[in-house]
């Protein structure tokens, strides 16, 4: 089918990208489908320093890179943006807004996530030209100069205290009455005794000033009414982050209160062959770099899921004959003994019974599909159906009772 892909990723930043480079060395078919700029957040940083193997590097200029990479693979892309998904069959189906259905064999969701803007004038003109949203990011680019923070949270005063490494001075501007923050007890207290944060208390930011560059801020007292302008070379927003998931309701997909995706160390979700990556999972760490990570791990993780299925449904769901499903560990010295010894079994009787091995150490979902807690383990199939679990046992006579009965 056209329109059928063997790995489809909904996102096209560094997560994303990475997923796609790492599907396509696998040879698997696989798009990206993305509604913005390949790239995503990082295109708005103007200098990234802490990504391995680049000195400096613009984040336009890395995202080029990650996508050339992935050009090379064969990897495909589709402009367009996700407005609904079904998961429900084994072949995942997603409808984009221009009307276009696309299916695969496994998803990554890889859309990230967005600042929650003020939408004051001249906040998005100059977003990565002094306006930013991370700290991590660009605190850097701030050394020597006076550096605006807008919220009183956890991670506005957190971030601001960060900056305060690079920044002359860091000046937090709070909606509250003099000493009331947001954030920690902890945090604020340190922010208190911090000499280069100075606070602005019941005010707002109107306007941030500049022509090509970060120039000032204006700012309204909520009490007085008065306005007043505040010189700065930059200003950091931190009014929370929203993930791009809403897309996602009623999919049966798990998302937490924040519209965060709960995921394993695999990227998994709760729906077989879904995966989440970069910044719309719940996770520590939301960088370039992690999110590269993110994406490997998941398209390793749909790769091995991938070829599990079609592997099951080659020979299990096709088999005329019944099959014994036999779920080892390499390193368990007894899921080699064990196996051995069914496999002598069923050589006795191979005109009725099929043997499949399954090394749970890398693939997974059968063993999920079966209820498998313990290895070694064996499950009687007949067409994919479970007829019986084969007891665990060393006695040859046994296990041959306990198969033909």
């Amino acid at each position: 089918m056209e329109n059928c892909y063997d790995l489809l990723i909904i996102g096209g930043g560094p997560a994303g990208l990475s997923a796609a480079i790492y599907g396509g060395r696998a040879k698997l078919k696989t798009l990206i489908i993305n509604k913005g700029a390949v790239g995503g957040l990082v295109n708005a940083t103007r200098e990234i320093v802490n990504y391995p193997g680049y000195l400096k590097v613009s984040g336009p200029d890395l995202m080029k890179d990650f996508k050339k990479h992935a050009e090379n693979v064969g990897v495909e892309f589709l402009k367009d943006e996700v407005i609904s998904v079904d998961y429900n069959q084994v072949l995942k189906t997603l409808t984009t807004r221009k009307g276009k259905q696309v299916s695969a064999k496994a998803v990554i969701i890889a859309c990230g996530s967005e600042p929650r803007l003020l939408n004051i004038p001249g906040e998005k003109r100059l977003r990565g030209m002094g306006v930013a949203y991370c700290a991590t990011c660009d605190a850097d680019f701030f050394e020597g100069e006076d550096v605006v923070v807008v919220g009183s949270g956890d991670q506005a005063i957190e971030e601001g205290m960060y900056i305060t490494k690079f920044a002359r001075k860091v000046t937090v501007i709070v909606l509250h009455d003099e000493g009331v923050l947001d954030c920690n007890k902890a945090s604020a207290e340190r922010a208190f005794n911090n000499k280069k944060m100075e606070f602005i208390w019941n005010s707002t930011v109107e306007e941030v000033l500049g022509e090509e560059n970060v120039e000032g801020v204006k700012l309204k007292n909520i009490k007085t009414g008065s306005s007043s302008i505040l010189d700065c070379q930059g200003v950091f927003f931190f009014v929370g982050m929203i993930p791009s998931t809403s897309f996602l309701r009623d999919s049966g997909l798990e998302i937490d209160q924040k519209g965060y995706i709960p995921v394993n160390d695999l990227m998994e979700t709760n729906i077989e062959g879904v995966y989440a990556v970069g910044d719309n999972r719940v996770k520590y760490l939301r960088q370039v770099v992690s999110a590269a990570g993110d994406g490997a791990a998941a398209a390793v993780a749909a790769e091995r899921y991938i070829e599990e299925i079609e592997n099951f449904n080659a020979k299990v769901l096709k088999s005329d004959k019944k099959v014994l499903l036999l779920f080892f560990n390499a390193s368990v010295s007894e899921s080699l003994q064990y196996g051995a010894m069914l496999e002598e079994i069923v050589s006795e009787c191979s005109d009725r019974y099929e043997i499949i091995r399954v090394d749970t150490a890398t693939k997974k979902t059968l063993a999920k599909k079966y209820h498998i807690k313990d290895i070694p383990a064996a499950v009687v199939l007949d067409k994919g159906e479970k007829i019986k679990d084969l007891e665990i046992s060393m006695d040859k006579e046994k296990m041959k009772f306990n198969l033909f009965s």
